[in-house]
């Protein structure tokens, strides 16, 4: 008797589950439960709320955000409803959308993201144009190390964009490695980029590429430590702190950057690095001072900022 009793319970308890499914699924349009969305989102301080949860939702039902727009008064699923839900809340708590759903565009290719890695940036492009307008024309026997390389959005960019081209790609973070070669592969370039772990020119020594490289690219920490706290809460707890954080002064890396790149550029070689606001001018000087380098160009982003110093080696 006491196991029918409990059996009952079961069945009315999952009876009960069904009907709450079924009911939240039909009282709820598209366009409700993003509005719900939206009042959360704003609520917690997400300025893009409209934005973050049509992409949510976009992602979570497969589709993109046309379709969504056009099926606003449709009636989801209730699993479809439930995944929503719980992506909303980890976007409240000023989760990245990005690693959310584990996506960000770059350079026109999606790249594959995770916690291991810096979401790649709309500015950091402007290193990889700067890059592609250097090497020029010819793409063969030409050779291209990126430092820092992350989720690799630089390295497999510039290997899409120029055929031949050999590409070095050097990280310290075994972990966002994994994530680059992921990307590379997604992207159908594995055969030509070399991955290899390591802090900065560390992983090159046994190469035999010294005075042999035509481009050194790199997206390095310029956070000054004393502006970490500042940092959105997206960035600061949720980003990798060593890919961000550079030191007191914010150029720390670039400066190691600076003493080993004229031993692997050849002559006439470019030094492509992303650099912070008001870092420009302290980094000119101390290209100038090697004694190694033509005089740095300095381009900006689309916000005006100076953003990538380019220089030659003499």
């Amino acid at each position: 008797m006491k196991s029918t009793q409990k059996e009952l319970r079961i069945l009315q308890t999952g009876c009960l589950s069904s009907e709450k499914r079924a009911s939240k699924s039909a009282s709820s349009t598209f366009r409700e439960i993003i509005d719900n969305a939206v009042a959360i989102l704003l609520a917690a301080g997400i300025r893009n709320a409209r934005f973050d949860t049509e992409i949510l939702l976009s992602h979570i039902v497969k589709r993109d955000r046309a379709w969504l727009i056009t099926h606003m008064h449709d009636r989801p699923d209730y699993e479809v409803i439930e995944a929503f839900e719980a992506a909303v809340k980890r976007r409240a708590k000023r989760e990245p959308l990005q690693y959310i759903i584990g996506l960000q565009e770059f350079w026109g290719l999606d790249f594959i993201v995770t916690p291991d890695v810096l979401i790649p940036r709309p500015e950091t492009e402007l290193a990889v144009e700067c890059a592609l307008h250097m090497v020029g024309l010819s793409t063969e026997h030409v050779t291209v190390v990126d430092l820092c390389t992350g989720s690799g959005c630089i390295a497999v960019s510039l290997a899409k964009a120029l055929g031949q081209t050999r590409i070095i790609a050097t990280d310290k973070s075994m972990k966002a490695l994994s994530v680059a070669t992921i990307n590379a592969s997604k992207h159908d370039i594995s055969d030509r980029i070399l991955f290899l772990e390591g802090d900065m020119f560390q992983p090159l020594e046994p190469l035999d590429i010294r005075n042999g490289v035509d481009i050194i690219v790199s997206n390095p920490p310029y956070v000054r430590s004393g502006d970490y706290s500042t940092l959105q809460p997206e960035v600061r707890a949720y980003e990798p702190e060593m890919a961000l954080v550079a030191g007191p002064q914010g150029i720390e890396m670039h400066g190691e950057i600076l003493k080993s790149a004229s031993d692997y550029l050849k002559p006439h070689g470019a030094l492509i690095m992303e650099i912070g606001l008001g870092q420009a001018d302290l980094l000119v000087k101390m290209m100038l001072s090697a004694n190694a380098y033509t005089t740095p160009a300095i381009h900006r982003d689309l916000a005006g900022i100076e953003r990538v110093i380019v220089a030659t080696k003499i």
